[in-house]
């Protein structure tokens, strides 16, 4: 028998050996404390340190792929993943400690409700909502995107570039059959909103990476912002 509201939490990871272990046995004492069930998959995206090695000797329910996809391509498996294992709903964890687990119930709720198919967690939505809100500049840039997504869609999203979100069965197969590859929280936002799902934020908290070195490096800002909102201009309604 289907047990009631199936989730799965997608982890994409790479090179995340200092964190990926310690950010597994959160959701599994979590878990355990809280009396829920929900399930992990890590997205091994082409990993060169020890995460992989690490995933089996724990035992961690995981996919190994074989060249590095890229944060859209990772979280995309996830997706297909959730739809060919008949997931209710599917939430982004990220495998670097930034994301609280405590949250994951907030961001749930209104897909459990009827009030959602998309829900994002912001940092934003809530004057201090979250004790970490990334540097200045950063936030710059998130505004500037917000801005933009504003105009292209006409709803303000606050967060736009987390990766903390929970989707419903109609989001799973829509990312499961086409995610972007290139800037994929804010496109995909922008896509989602574009094809009439409901897309709603909810305040989170969120924590500095725990270990590791982030992909995004203070060089690549210009040139992100740049593309990034130029790439949300010329999304358009997909033919289903």
């Amino acid at each position: 028998m289907k047990r009631k509201n199936k989730v799965l939490i997608i982890i994409p990871a790479y090179n995340e050996e200092e964190n990926i272990i310690k950010t597994c046995n959160n959701i599994f004492e979590y878990n355990k404390k809280n009396k829920s069930n929900y399930d992990i998959v890590v997205i091994n995206d082409g990993s060169k340190d020890r995460t992989e090695d690490l995933l089996n000797e724990n035992n961690i329910n995981h996919i190994k792929l074989i060249q590095n996809l890229g944060i859209g391509g990772a979280v995309q498996t996830g997706y297909k993943y959730a739809r060919d294992y008949d997931y209710d709903i599917a939430i982004q964890f990220d495998g670097d400690g930034q994301h609280d687990v405590n949250y994951i119930k907030n961001i749930i709720d209104p897909i459990i409700n009827g009030k959602a198919n998309l829900v994002i967690g912001s940092r934003f939505k809530e004057k201090n909502a979250s004790n970490f809100q990334s540097s200045k500049a950063r936030r710059l840039g998130i505004g500037m995107i917000s801005w933009t997504i504003k105009f292209k869609t006409g709803q303000k999203i606050y967060d736009t570039t987390s990766g903390f979100r929970a989707c419903d069965r109609k989001v799973i197969a829509f990312f499961a059959s086409d995610y972007p590859t290139e800037y994929p929280e804010p496109i995909s936002t922008v896509e989602s909103i574009t094809n009439k799902f409901k897309v709603v934020e909810v305040p989170v908290n969120m924590h500095e990476r725990q270990g590791g070195k982030s992909s995004i490096t203070s060089w690549k800002n210009a040139y992100y912002m740049f593309n990034v909102i130029i790439s949300i201009l010329l999304v358009e309604k997909k033919v289903k």
